[in-house]
């Protein structure tokens, strides 16, 4: 109002904007432009005009800049979503799985399925935008300011006619958020909107949270319609990694072996019980590839050492040529010179292996980038420069890089100073780190050690030839997958008098499996024998003393799952 103002005026501010350009009437319809005809009725009206480019970011765009990941199989859920989204009203799905399930994946598959068309008529021109709850909050000082933004992102939504869906995540911080001395909860702005169909919502949240603020507001329960997703298979994970693979290569600029990304869905299931599939064998992928890449950055070990060799033999030189030993001196500098051309020769072979290893990684971000452009020229309908891509530009590439791997094998001959391709090994030795469970154990061959199983008990337990021979028994058969998954590999009582080998026969299993006698979660029974002292074990029921704390078996068996107890 002011800026018009000043524009209507005859003053020397008002020439100033002229000079610049701006007109009265090009202000006029700029101011026009951005309230769409709303009209000023409170102080933080400003905070409400292009609300959705405010407060939640447009997926479709992310999609088409190729920012969103692949999103690999879910093709049941994503159906079951666009079902729900074609009704008539309550066509809100929720999304509802454990933590790491792929909850936001299922919106982002659904993003780059319109953009391919891959989805029914009537939503091909749909957007999809995520509501940033964090935005909407942040910043509202004054009461009814949040009510008041949270409408206006609602208003615009309804305004769209349907052509925008909102993607909630996180939804249930919807329930009681604004919530003061009574005021409303955005739940509620959203219910009459969500029950006449006006406004569309994906919601995604976990059970747990699901369970605790949804289902005790019935009201807005109804309005959503429930898509479980569960955790994949070890296979579907597996085909979800390789469609990432390329994605975490380009990044991590390592190339990532398929034995890798079994390993990393096997030993995550096998060993991180408390995550879920894909997430956790994803971040394995991603943690393995960053530490390699880490390696790959830094000085060789053996050049390191050299290195450090020469400084070490340098000081001792200067020492004695204060006492004009010369022969000693002799010797020390023809030491540092030998070492000097070895360290030469290293450094030059690491370069020129690193530099072929860097063309190479920066040859595939160029094909993902042609195969990126090529799928836009496709949507658009430019198969000139579709065919130019791909049977041009990308087969171009693919084959230099075919030649630099041959050099680089060439180079590297009998042994590489950098190694550039991430196998189960790193993978392993990831979920060594997590877990604490030894990772040579894990990766030696298996086979090898479960024949002399036997013998490396016999090695500390002298004699007791049956029980040894039943334990082996269980752990082979573990091994083997012919255990049942849900039972221990085996529960046994050792009967016998004081010092015949009970406790030790235990220790060394422990020792053999984990390489650490101490890898044993004991309990002394003599302590528990009141009726009530076995609550400490499992953990005190609901409305006990001590019920947060849970039990000192089951705490260190969650904690440590691999173990001997």
């Amino acid at each position: 109002h002011l800026l018009l103002a000043l524009l209507s005026e005859k003053s020397t501010a008002s020439h100033m904007l002229k000079d610049a350009g701006v007109s009265q009437k090009h202000l006029q319809m700029a101011i026009d432009e951005l309230r769409k005809g709303e009209k000023v009725t409170s102080p933080s009206a400003e905070d409400t005009y292009q609300s959705l480019s405010k407060y939640a970011e447009n997926l479709i765009d992310k999609a088409r800049e190729g920012k969103l990941d692949p999103v690999i199989g879910r093709d049941e859920e994503i159906r079951r979503v666009l079902q729900i989204l074609s009704r008539r009203t309550k066509n809100n799905p929720i999304l509802i799985g454990e933590p790491g399930t792929g909850k936001t994946a299922i919106a982002e598959g659904l993003a780059h399925r319109i953009i391919r068309g891959d989805v029914p008529e009537n939503l091909k021109s749909k957007k999809i935008f995520s509501l940033d709850m964090g935005a909407l909050i942040a910043g509202a000082k004054y009461k009814g300011e949040f009510e008041e933004r949270l409408k206006s992102v609602v208003n615009e939504v309804i305004k769209s006619e349907g052509e925008i869906i909102l993607f909630i995540d996180e939804i249930h911080t919807l329930v009681g958020a604004g919530k003061g001395d009574g005021a409303m909860d955005a739940a509620n702005i959203l219910k009459p909107a969500l029950a006449r169909g006006e406004l569309r919502a994906i919601g995604a949240t976990t059970l747990d949270e699901y369970q605790k603020y949804f289902e005790k507001d019935k009201a807005l329960e109804r309005r959503f319609q429930i898509v479980m997703v569960n955790e994949p298979s070890e296979s579907d994970t597996i085909s979800i990694l390789r469609g990432l693979k390329e994605r975490y290569e380009n990044h991590h600029k390592v190339r990532i072996k398929d034995e890798a990304l079994i390993a990393a869905v096997q030993l995550s299931s096998r060993y991180i019980t408390d995550r879920f599939l894909p997430d956790k064998a994803i971040d394995l992928m991603d943690e393995a590839s960053a530490k390699l890449r880490m390696e790959v950055d830094s000085v060789p070990e053996e050049l390191d050492e050299i290195s450090r060799r020469i400084k070490q033999l340098e000081i001792e030189r200067e020492a004695i040529k204060r006492e004009d030993d010369k022969p000693k001196e002799d010797i020390l500098t023809k030491q540092i010179e030998n070492l000097r051309q070895d360290e030469n020769a290293m450094r030059a072979k690491w370069q020129s292996e690193k530099e072929i290893i860097n063309k190479i990684q920066q040859n595939k971000i160029e094909i993902e980038d042609a195969k990126f452009q090529a799928e836009k020229a496709e949507r658009e309908g430019n198969y000139g420069l579709v065919a130019e891509l791909r049977y041009g530009k990308i087969k171009d590439t693919e084959a230099e890089i075919e030649a630099l791997k041959t050099e680089l094998h060439e180079r590297q001959g009998a042994r590489a100073m950098i190694k550039e391709e991430v196998d189960a090994e790193d993978i392993a030795d990831v979920v060594a780190r997590w877990t604490g469970i030894p990772v040579s154990k894990m990766m030696q061959s298996e086979r090898e050690k479960l024949l002399h199983l036997e013998e490396e008990l016999h090695k500390r337990v002298v004699g007791q030839q049956e029980a040894i021979h039943a334990v082996a028994d269980a752990v082979r058969r573990s091994r083997a997958g012919l255990q049942d998954p849900k039972k221990p590999i085996g529960s046994f009582i050792f009967l016998g008098t004081t010092g015949v080998g009970k406790t030790e026969l235990a220790k060394a299993l422990a020792e053999y499996l984990f390489d650490d006698e101490n890898m044993l979660t004991r309990i002394d029974m003599s302590e528990y024998q009141e009726k009530f002292s076995a609550t400490r074990l499992i953990g005190a029921p609901p409305g006990y003393v001590g019920y947060d704390e849970g039990g000192q078996l089951s705490e260190a068996i969650r904690r440590k799952p691999y173990s001997v107890v």
